[in-house]
Order: structure tokens, then sequence, then C-alpha cells
């Protein structure tokens, strides 16, 4: 039961004359209390009922020795992407790598840019933008899903110069 129902519950009461109505459930329990049998003002009382909680589980700990190759991949990978050049989004908005649903998409990973190709469309406030490139290269990485929300300056695409 949300704070509307309990709302519109305790205006139901007060129009209908009862001086006290007490509600039970599952796993609430309500009293409300109007000022017309007696002195007092309205009450409303909203009381939660605990849940008998299942027994917990043990958990058994994780194992703290890592690869240690780990972060020396992540940090080669860090600087393979140091090398290539970022597309990022200029403006807030929903991504969309195809010009309509059935269509093919503007640039795939493996494409050759030129400078002013479109890469995606960015729409805002219902207006659909094209993105086009200010570099050529190559499409290393699409670094947002289609149809996905984008903030301004997030990176879309990975570009390999070379």
């Amino acid at each position: 039961m949300d704070i509307k129902e309990i709302q519109s519950l305790i205006k139901f009461v007060a129009k209908s004359g009862a001086s006290e109505v007490k509600l039970e459930m599952e796993d609430i329990k309500i009293t409300i209390r109007t000022g017309s049998g007696s002195s007092t003002p309205e009450t409303t009382i909203v009381q939660q009922i605990p849940m008998a909680q299942a027994p917990a589980m043990p958990v058994a700990p994780a194992p703290v020795a890592a690869d240690p190759a780990a972060p020396a991949k992540e940090q080669a990978s860090a600087e393979d992407d140091s090398k290539y050049i970022t597309i990022k989004s200029p403006i807030i908005g929903t991504f969309y790598r195809k010009p309509s649903p059935d269509k093919p998409v503007f640039v795939e990973v493996g494409s050759t840019i030129n400078p002013g190709d479109v890469l995606c469309v960015i729409e805002a406030m219902k207006l659909f933008n094209d993105i086009e490139s200010e570099v050529a290269g190559k499409i290393v990485k699409v670094l947002v899903d289609d149809s996905s929300p984008v903030e301004f300056d997030q990176p879309l695409f990975l570009v390999d110069p070379s």
C-alpha cells in the first residue's frame, strides 16, 4: 500500500463519519481515528509488521589472490586505447547507429572513415542530429549500444588514425 492509497483511505474514513477504522494486511497495520466521536484530533498510525526472514546462508570467503597478470592486461589495453582517437558525443540524447530501423548501420568495426562521413545519429528533443567524423581512419570499437542514452562528451567510437 502506498502513501496515495493511505491518503485516500483517510479521506474516505473522514467523510464516512466513522470515529475509528482499523485495517490489517499481510505486511501493514493501519488505525485511523477521526475527531467526530471525541475531542481528540484526527490521528493516523502506520505500523510495519516485520516479516519472517530466511536463515542466513554461510558465505564462502572470496579468493583473495587474483590473477597477477590481470592488472598487466588492463594496463596493456589502456595503452592500446591511447593510440586511438576517441570520437565523443557533442550533445545529450539517444544514440542510434542506423538512419532508420530498416536501414543498415552507418559504420561497423573495421569501416574506413573520412572527415565528413556520418557515423551515427543522436536524437535530442525529437530532432535527429547527424554526427560526422572530424578525422580519417578505421573504426576500432563502438563504445555505445544502439538506442542508448548518451551524455555530452561521452565516448562513442575509437578510431585508428593510421
